[in-house]
């Protein structure tokens, strides 16, 4: 064997050099047979006419033949390798990366392939996520053999059942091939011609983006990648004000509020909580709170006002020098027989912030929930709004569920939130489904992101009060979570004589759409308006907790122009006053040196509660009067409310606890729990577990 290595290696030492013009001619040679199999520069050769890739390698090995020679060996290895790169080399070339669709700017999970018809039409006014400083100039490729299936992904979109707008992300010249780069182009000159001219619309997993080099064309390399993993931003806005300060009652004895019933704060606080984080103190609202659970207030009895008050005074718990002034409302539940007909019109956000999970699939569902409870004879029509407004039921009786259901079904989430061109269209479908003695509501179900048309709550708040003349009611559901408009959603429900709920489960949509139905939609008192006037020789110092956006002037309650709230059908409305007695060591407040000293040889009483309320459609107000006193014994009701309260103000850091903790308010709310038949009151003290975990 070692003499055949020397055999061999003195044949090639004697080979003689390779004569340059038969290397030259060699390579000429092969490369005009790799034109004529590959293809020339007209164009690729079709599919059907080019030969396979054993077929190519075969002419290849055969057009070496005449070259197998001693002066033509060494030209013949320099070919040979030229051409099996190319071999390697090209396929990878024209193989193309996966088609990704890019979802719309909410989060949701990350997509690696979708159909045509699932792909979003990027918007305008998209905030960019994650930058690319890093990046060279964008170089725009050609766009040429792609534009049939861009028309195609056109007509797709177009098409599309319910589309009100192209839902396309990419246009023709987005889908034109890559350009191939040259051979000596480094990755990150690559990395940089793919790059768009502005940066891609992020993919988001799970609260955190992973974003990655999308192409003008919307296309993947295989072998280029630049991934960031960045924070979504957090755009929720909650509607709240300052906390109610300690009043004087010598100085400033009347405080005046507009009754509340929405609870849409109190879920929100659960949903953060049972994320793993506090919520933030501009979210908590202590009157949604109270107003969340259910209590066994004294009814009003038959041919009387609407809803019956009730006022009990009991020690502060977290306060031994001041009282608790606990003042209820029970709303009356008619019969539901005697309940009038319903006209009820769901206004849907269908634009792309709704597509994740707890959005417009949570919606679908909990509105399908309601609909057993509607009667044969109410009606529902179905309004959408995403880029533009669309109705896409027609007024059709609840008896015919089927056609209700699959209009819902139907719904997918896409586009822009043009939320006031569905607001007017909404109007105008209610103003038509209107009949003599019915009761005709919008509902709408939002995450309340509007981006289009009016998004100030301020030119909603005055576009809202013109339209609530006509008699009909707009009520708000909230869903999702991390881009939640609260502060415009509280805008809508508190001027269009409606309610504000927050839907984070399917059991809270049973609770406010199911168990609830009743007082969520069928009013029987508007524009409730409370005023509690303090006897300075009884009450020193006074502070209302919560309300803090319902406050109203004290001029406000005698003016029937003046806006107020809503009570539905068997609701209860609760407050709390924490309230000082003269020369009680609790006073926050120095007497005035040139103030007139309250007599304290006056009335017992603590104080005196006016109502103001209007009958549902009338224009003039009724009143109630009722003198509080200190005789009213507080029950488990009472007590579990102020302990809600105090589980609010540990929320929200207040001052005027002391000491008091979360162990007592547990303690507080657990003796108090009472009957509890739903669960709730139980849940309560459990968020109030969780809560405290997430303080230490």
């Amino acid at each position: 064997m070692t003499d055949d290595f020397k055999t061999l290696a003195d044949a090639l030492k004697a080979n003689p050099a390779p004569d340059p013009d038969a290397k030259a001619a060699a390579l000429r040679l092969a490369m005009e047979n790799f034109d004529r199999i590959q293809g020339s520069a007209l164009g690729p050769r079709p599919t059907q006419d080019r030969p396979t890739r054993a077929g190519f390698l075969r002419g290849v090995l055969n057009m070496f033949k005449p070259l197998n020679s001693h002066p033509y060996l060494a030209a013949t290895t320099s070919v040979l390798a030229l051409c099996v790169g190319l071999l390697i080399v090209v396929p990878q070339l024209q193989k193309p990366g996966p088609l990704v669709a890019v979802p719309d700017s909410k989060p949701t999970n990350i997509v690696t392939e979708a159909p045509a018809e699932k792909l979003a039409k990027p918007e305008p006014n998209q905030a960019v996520i994650a930058s690319r400083s890093d990046q060279a100039a964008a170089t725009t490729p050609p766009a040429t053999s792609a534009q049939p299936e861009a028309d195609k992904l056109e007509k797709l979109a177009t098409d599309a059942p319910n589309a009100q707008a192209p839902v396309s992300n990419f246009s023709a010249a987005q889908l034109a091939p890559l350009p191939a780069p040259a051979p000596q182009m480094r990755a990150d000159a690559l990395a940089a011609q793919m790059a768009p001219a502005s940066p891609p619309r992020a993919m988001v997993a799970t609260g955190m983006v992973m974003e990655s080099a999308v192409p003008a064309d919307g296309m993947i390399a295989d072998t280029v990648t630049d991934q960031r993993l960045t924070q979504v931003p957090n755009t929720e806005a909650f509607a709240n004000a300052a906390l109610n300060p300690v009043h004087v009652t010598a100085e400033d004895p009347v405080s005046t509020f507009a009754a509340e019933v929405d609870t849409a704060s109190y879920a929100v606080i659960r949903s953060s909580l049972n994320a793993g984080q506090l919520p933030a103190p501009e979210a908590v609202r202590i009157e949604e709170m109270l107003n969340y659970f259910p209590y066994a207030y004294p009814a009003p009895e038959a041919g009387a006002a609407p809803f019956q008050p009730t006022v009990s005074v009991m020690p502060t718990p977290w306060n031994p020098g001041t009282r608790l002034v606990h003042i209820a409302l029970q709303g009356r539940m008619p019969a539901i027989a005697d309940r009038p007909p319903l006209n009820l019109v769901f206004l849907i956000d269908t634009s792309g912030s709704m597509e994740d999970a707890n959005k417009l699939p949570l919606l679908k569902q909990s509105l399908a929930l309601m609909l057993p409870k509607l009667r044969p004879q109410d009606r529902v029509a179905i309004v959408t709004y995403a880029g533009s407004a669309g109705e896409v039921l027609a007024p059709t009786k609840a008896a015919d569920r089927q056609a209700i259901l699959r209009a819902l079904d139907n719904l997918q989430a896409g586009g822009a939130t043009a939320g006031a061109a569905g607001i007017a269209l909404a109007y105008q479908v209610a103003a038509q489904m209107k009949s003599e003695g019915s009761v005709t509501r919008v509902l709408l179900a939002t995450d309340g992101d509007f981006n289009v048309g009016i998004d100030d709550p301020d030119q909603l708040k005055t576009f809202i009060a013109k339209e609530k003349a006509t008699g009909v009611y707009l009520s708000v559901l909230g869903f999702g979570r991390g881009n939640l408009d609260d502060s415009t959603m509280q805008a809508l429900a508190q001027n269009g004589n409606g309610t504000a709920s927050y839907i984070d489960t399917l059991a809270e949509a049973q609770k406010v759409l199911v168990d609830q139905l009743t007082g969520a939609l069928f009013p029987i008192a508007d524009d409730v308006k409370i005023q509690v006037e303090w006897n300075p020789a009884q009450i020193a110092e006074y502070r209302l907790i919560g309300y803090e956006t319902r406050a109203l002037k004290r001029e406000d309650f005698n003016n029937d122009h003046v806006d107020a709230g809503e009570i539905g059908a068997g609701l209860q409305v609760t407050a709390l006053y924490e309230v000082t007695a003269p020369g009680s060591p609790a006073l926050l407040n120095d007497a005035l040196r040139y103030g007139k000293a309250p007599d304290v040889t006056g009335s017992p009483e603590l104080g005196f509660l006016r109502l103001r309320y209007k009958d549902p459609g009338q224009s003039t107000s009724k009143l109630l009067e009722t003198p509080i006193t200190a005789t009213g014994e507080a029950n488990d009701d009472a007590r579990f409310a102020v302990a809600i309260a105090g589980f609010g103000q540990l929320l929200q850091h207040s001052t005027y606890l002391g000491n008091w903790s979360w162990d007592q308010a547990i303690a507080m709310a657990t003796g108090a729990r009472g009957t509890d038949d739903y669960g709730y009151r139980i849940e309560a003290v459990n968020l109030m577990r969780l809560a405290q975990s997430l303080s230490q």
